[in-house]
This record gives structure tokens, sequence and C-alpha cells, in this order.
């Protein structure tokens, strides 16, 4: 029964993350705080789906009705080994990001998820899960995306120091997300990793219909003049020193 009262609470909540709930206003320009929670699952594990049960039917309803505007459960394309499950969210600030550390004093949630609370050391579901904290950059200060998206691109630019993240960061909010726009790289969000494995990178996503979309509008964005002339320029000089790439696909 809580299960179905949360799950309809979440239905009721705008899709996209460029409102917010009216216990928890999102002023227009506020900076979210993005976390990318990954959960690598057990090697030989039969409990995937009561994970998806829980981040789905528990903990995403339960986000939203804080304020969370957006909370997205994925899966990595292809046969990966081990298995992971991505879970990221959209807060609106740091008070809310530091409550969703803790639900247990929430009565609803408890109860939603007693089950999944219940499981026994015999019995894990994943190894571990890690989590990265973003701050959404000024030039895309709050996440946007898109129930038609199938496929999402979930990229990781590392720099060699803070300064080369930075100007990396500046390039991005000054010139690369309009042209972004322009060429049909769709834009999920971006954040700089405030905490997390890879410091100092940014890290955002893309999402698209499919590959074939993919490919296709980073060969017209990579092509483009503008980006030849931007790329060209000294002040963004070896700002990036390494990339990390994932394709997700979205659960639920």
């Amino acid at each position: 029964m809580q299960r179905r009262k949360f799950i309809a609470a979440a239905a009721a909540l705008p899709f996209t993350a460029v409102a917010a709930t009216a216990n928890n206003p999102l002023a227009e320009g506020d900076r979210q705080l993005i976390e990318l929670r990954t959960y690598e699952i057990k090697f030989g594990g039969s409990g995937k789906g009561r994970l998806l049960d829980y981040l789905l039917e528990v903990l995403a309803p339960t986000l939203r009705s804080m304020g969370c505007p957006w909370v997205k459960v994925l899966k990595e394309r292809g046969d990966a080994d081990p298995a992971k499950i991505w879970c990221m969210i959209a807060y609106p600030d740091a008070t809310t990001y530091v409550k969703a550390q803790d639900l247990s004093g929430n009565v609803d949630f408890r109860t939603a998820s007693a089950d999944y609370d219940a499981l026994g050391p015999e019995k894990p579901i994943f190894n571990r899960y890690t989590s990265s904290l973003l701050l959404a950059f000024t030039g895309m200060p709050q996440v946007t995306d898109s129930r038609e998206a199938a496929l999402y691109e979930l990229r990781t630019y590392e720099g060699y120091s803070e300064d080369a993240t930075r100007r990396k960061i500046a390039m991005f909010n000054d010139e690369e997300i309009p042209l972004f726009h322009r060429t049909g790289l769709h834009p999920v969000f971006f954040g700089d990793m405030i905490a997390g494995p890879y410091r100092p990178s940014l890290v955002y996503m893309l999402h698209f219909k499919d590959m074939e979309e993919r490919n296709a509008n980073w060969k017209t964005f990579v092509d483009s003049p503008e980006w030849k002339e931007m790329a060209a320029k000294p002040k963004y000089a070896n700002s990036v020193s390494n990339i990390r790439k994932v394709f997700l696909e979205p659960i639920g």
C-alpha cells in the first residue's frame, strides 16, 4: 500500500527538473547538486530486481516528495560484468542533499523500505555503491531530460590540474553548451565534480533516441566551423587530460 502511494505521488510531479515542489521551491537560475550513484551488482546474485524495486518504487518517490525534481535509474548498455545500476539524483540545495543521506526518520519511507532493509548478509544485492557529487554549471544550472530518450551518454573529462578543469568549464559555459544545442547534442546536465574519485574533473550527460542519432550529431558537432575555431583558442589548450565514457539505458 505504501509503495503504491509513493508511485502515485511520483507520477504527479513534473518530469523535467526545471521546477521543484511547492514545499521546496527552486528559484530560476539556482544551481542544482547532482549525485551519481553506481551500484555494483553482486556476482551470481539474484537480488537485482529487489534493488530496482527499492530505487524506483521507494527511494525515488521519497526524494521527489522532498523536493528533488529529477531521479533517474539506468543500466549500462551491453552485458557488463559485474553489472552496474546507476541512480542519478538532482537536489535543489545542499540541505536537501544532507537530509537525503539518512531517511530513517521518514515513517512512510521506513515502512515502504522494510523488505529491502530486511535483507540478510547471506544474500547481498550489491558489493558496494560509489557516489559522486556534482555542482551544476552556471551555463546550465538545472537538469533537463526527455521522456523520449532511449540512450544516454555520460562523459567525465579529467584535467591535469584544477586550473585546467576550470578552463574547460569556462569553455562549456561561454561557448560550447550553446553549440551542443545547435548541433543536436541534447544535454541533460553539466556538473563540476566537487566530491568523487576523478577530481579535478567535470561530468556531463547527453540523451539521444538511438546510437545512430548520437553518431550523426557528434559528427555534425566535430565538423562544425564553430567547434574548430573554439578548440584552437590558446586559453582552452590542454584543458582535458583524459575522457571516461559510458552509455546508459533508462529503467522504469
